[in-house]
């Protein structure tokens, strides 16, 4: 994979209006591009990421990421959902910044294939779904998880991670879990 590939995301910058039908159709073109081996690629790059982490946190973190790699790049290009209503353009060249900070402390081929399979998952969730990003479930240290109640997504880490800058908390659909301080 080639930083060039990675950039084609970059050209939403360009946009000063933008519907959520319009992104979507360039997100699966980014995602036609996605294929086993670069999903083989991104898990290698989980595991070594995951490496110091605890376990079961590790496993689970490797084994749900994966699943949901493989799933929702699916979801993507087999979406033929009608949504109405544009994207965020303000909202959306930041959210593509902090992507960019990520790319640019890329040290692998593995980790270039996490990024873009996670950039197309990230802007899909977020923009088109209007999803959290971490599925529902994921489990975050401490034991606690991302949950779905009463129509709220509540994430048990999310006020924690709003400063960090290459974090993607802050563009996420979720809020702080208020039952964990």
């Amino acid at each position: 994979m080639t930083v060039k590939e990675l950039d084609e995301l970059n050209k939403l910058h360009d946009y000063d209006e933008l519907s959520k039908e319009d992104l979507l159709s360039i997100i699966k073109v980014e995602a036609s591009e996605v294929d086993i081996w670069k999903i083989m690629k991104a898990t290698d790059f989980l595991k070594e990421d995951a490496k110091y982490m605890q376990s079961p946190y590790r496993e689970d973190y490797i084994e749900r990421f994966s699943k949901a790699y493989l799933t929702k790049i699916k979801d993507v290009k087999d979406d033929e959902g009608d949504y109405t209503g544009n994207v965020d353009v303000a909202k959306l060249k930041d959210f593509l910044n902090v992507l960019e900070l990520q790319k640019a402390d890329a040290k692998s081929v593995n980790e270039l294939c996490f990024l873009k399979i996670a950039r197309i998952i990230a802007l899909y969730s977020t923009f088109i779904k209007e999803e959290p990003v971490h599925p529902v479930g994921t489990i975050f240290p401490g034991g606690f998880k991302l949950k779905f109640i009463d129509g709220q997504y509540l994430c048990p880490v999310r006020q924690k991670q709003l400063d960090t800058p290459s974090a993607l908390c802050r563009f996420c659909v979720s809020i702080q879990d208020p039952s964990v301080n």
